[in-house]
C-alpha cells in the first residue's frame, strides 16, 4: 500500500488496498484499451490521462493506467512522494472534484524491479457533467474526445433530475375532479391483490393517491398522478404530451395508410388503446382443426412481449416535450414502438440487452406501474422481452436511438403475412357451395375474425383475411344470407357483428 502524503488533497486521491493484482491487471491490459481503460507509458502524460479520467468519470468510469504502453507493453516508472504529488496538483483541474482511487502495483521480475504501475480507477461521477480545466470530455470507443454540446445538456438533465424531476413537479391548475377516480380504485385493488400494497381501509381519492407518492407539497397534486389518471379522452391544454399516435401502413413504408388514429388521456388508458389496436391489426394466424368449426389462432408476436414493450415506453419516456406521444407503427414486415426521450444515464441500448442497474426515468410512474401488476421488475424489461422472444422461436427486438426518441422495432415472422393460410386455397375450392353446405376454410376463417374482432369494416377484414375487398364483399354476403352476421350503425363507421 502506498504510503500516504499529507500534502495530497485526500478529497480528490484515495489510496485503497489491493483493488486489483497484477494477473487481473494482466487480463484487462490484454483486452487493450476500450471505454473503459486508457493506458499511458509514465506520468510524464499526466495532462492527457487527466482528460480521460474526465471522460470515463463523465462515462461508465474505468481505469486509467500508468506504466503501461498503448499496446500492452509493461515497463513501470519510479512512483516517489514527488510523483503523488504532481498528480494531486493535477487533479485540481477538475470541476467538480473526483474521488479518484489510486493504487500502485510493484514490479518484481527482471529489470521492473524497483518500478510500478500505477491504476487510477475512476468511478462514474455523481454530479455530472465533470469538466477538465473548463472542458468537458467523453469516451469515444477507445478515445477521448471533446464532449458535444448536445451530450452536455443531457448530462446537464440528467444530473439535474434527481431533485428537480418533471413528474414530482406540482400540477399547477389541475384538480382532483379532473382525475379517473375509478381508475384510481382499480390500481390500488389491484395492488392488493398482487400483494404489493396492503389495504389502507380507504377507497379515498386524496388518501389513495398520497399512499401512491403521488401529492407534492402537501395536498398538490403531482404532474405524475395527472399524467397516470386523467380521464380519458378530456384534452388537458397544459398537457397536449398525453397523447397516442397509432397507425397501420400498407407496405413497409410510411407512403400509404390503412389506419391512423390519435389518442388523448391517462397512460393507463393510452396503453389499453395501444393493445387493442394491435388486437385489431397484428397479423394472427388461423389454423383450422379438421372436422370441426373452429380455428386455433396464433399470434405473430408474444403478446406478453409487446406489452413489456409498451409499458417501457409509457413510464420512460420524455414527458417534458409538449409535442412528444408514444406511438405504435405497424407495417406488413415489422411493429415499431417509439417513446419520446433519449438513453440516460450511460445505457446504451446493446447494455439493456444484458443485467444492468434500473434507472428509470420516471421512478414514481414506474412504481404506480409495478403495483398495477403492468411491469414484473425494474431493470428486466428488455431481458423479458429477449427471453418472451427467443422462446417462440423468434428474433430479438432491434433497439436503437433516433433523433429524439428510443424505438423498438419487432420483425414479423414471414409466415404471418396472411390471416389464415388456407385463405386462397378455399376459394378456390368454391365458397359459393353456400355457407350451411360445407363452409370453406376462408369463409370460415372470417367468421371466426368477426367473432374476435367484432365492429371491423371491409378494408380491415380484407388486409387481415389477405384478400381483396371484392373477394371479401362475396364472403360477407353468404355469412349475412345464411344469418351469421350482420352489419350494425351508419355505412361511414358502422361495422360487422356476429349475429346474436
Amino acid at each position: 500500500m502506498a504510503r500516504e502524503n499529507p500534502s495530497l488533497c485526500h478529497r480528490i486521491i484515495e489510496l485503497r488496498e489491493k483493488i486489483l493484482n497484477f494477473t487481473e491487471l494482466q487480463k484487462i491490459i490484454a483486452a487493450g484499451e476500450s471505454l473503459t481503460l486508457e493506458l499511458k507509458k509514465s506520468t510524464a502524460e499526466k495532462e492527457r490521462a487527466c482528460r480521460s479520467m474526465c471522460a470515463l468519470a463523465n462515462g461508465q468510469g474505468g481505469q486509467v493506467v500508468f506504466g503501461i504502453t498503448p499496446s500492452g507493453k509493461v515497463l513501470g516508472q519510479k512512483v516517489t512522494d514527488r510523483t503523488l504529488e504532481e498528480l494531486a496538483q493535477e487533479f485540481q483541474g477538475f470541476e467538480p472534484p473526483l474521488c479518484l482511487h489510486l493504487q500502485r502495483l510493484p514490479l518484481s521480475e527482471g529489470d521492473g524491479r524497483g518500478l510500478e504501475v500505477l491504476i487510477v480507477h475512476v468511478d462514474r461521477a455523481t454530479d455530472a457533467p465533470v469538466s477538465f480545466r473548463g472542458i468537458p470530455y467523453e469516451r469515444v470507443l477507445n478515445t477521448t474526445c471533446v464532449m458535444p454540446r448536445a451530450n452536455y445538456q443531457r448530462l446537464l438533465i440528467e444530473s439535474m433530475h434527481t431533485s428537480d424531476r418533471w413528474e414530482m413537479q406540482p400540477a399547477i391548475g389541475c384538480s382532483v375532479e379532473e382525475l379517473d377516480s375509478l381508475e384510481i380504485v382499480v390500481t390500488l385493488e389491484e395492488s392488493i391483490r398482487r400483494g404489493r400494497s396492503l389495504d389502507p381501509g380507504t377507497r379515498d381519492t386524496m388518501g389513495i393517491l398520497r399512499g401512491l407518492g403521488l401529492l407534492v407539497n402537501g395536498e398538490q397534486l403531482s404532474r405524475a398522478a395527472v399524467a397516470l389518471f386523467c380521464k380519458d379522452e378530456v384534452a388537458l391544454p397544459a398537457f397536449p404530451q398525453f397523447m397516442l399516435r397509432v397507425a397501420r401502413f400498407k407496405g413497409t413504408n410510411r407512403d400509404e395508410f390503412l389506419d391512423n388514429r390519435q389518442y388523448t388521456g391517462n397512460a393507463f388508458a393510452l396503453m389499453r388503446r395501444a393493445e387493442r389496436f394491435l388486437i385489431d391489426w397484428l397479423p394472427v394466424a388461423g389454423k383450422i382443426v379438421p372436422g370441426q368449426m373452429a380455428r386455433i389462432d396464433t399470434p405473430a408476436l408474444p403478446t406478453d412481449a409487446v406489452r413489456e414493450a409498451l409499458a417501457n415506453a409509457f413510464i420512460h419516456r420524455d414527458y417534458t416535450s409538449a409535442g412528444g406521444s408514444v406511438a405504435v407503427a405497424l407495417y406488413d414486415d415489422r411493429l415499431e414502438i417509439i417513446s419520446p426521450g433519449e438513453l440516460h444515464f450511460g445505457l446504451t441500448p446493446e447494455m439493456l440487452y444484458q443485467p444492468h442497474e434500473s434507472k428509470p426515468w420516471n421512478p414514481w410512474i414506474a412504481k404506480v406501474f409495478y403495483r398495477r401488476g403492468l411491469i414484473e421488475t425494474w431493470g428486466r424489461g428488455t431481458l423479458k422481452i429477449a427471453s418472451l422472444m427467443q422462446e417462440a422461436g423468434l428474433p430479438v427486438p432491434v433497439l436503437h436511438e433516433n433523433t429524439g426518441c428510443v424505438l423498438m422495432t419487432f420483425k414479423l415472422p414471414k409466415p404471418y403475412v396472411g390471416v389464415n393460410e388456407g385463405v386462397n386455397e378455399g376459394v378456390n375450392e368454391g365458397v359459393n357451395e353456400g355457407v350451411n353446405e360445407g363452409v370453406n376454410e376462408g369463409v370460415n376463417a372470417l367468421v371466426e375474425l368477426i367473432k374476435q374482432r367484432q365492429g371491423m369494416r371491409v378494408p380491415a377484414l380484407a388486409e387481415l383475411m389477405n384478400t381483396s375487398p371484392k373477394n371479401l364483399e362475396r364472403w360477407l354476403k353468404q355469412l349475412r344470407d345464411a344469418g351469421q352476421i350482420e352489419f350494425i350503425g351508419s355505412s361511414k363507421t358502422g361495422g360487422y357483428y356476429p349475429k346474436q
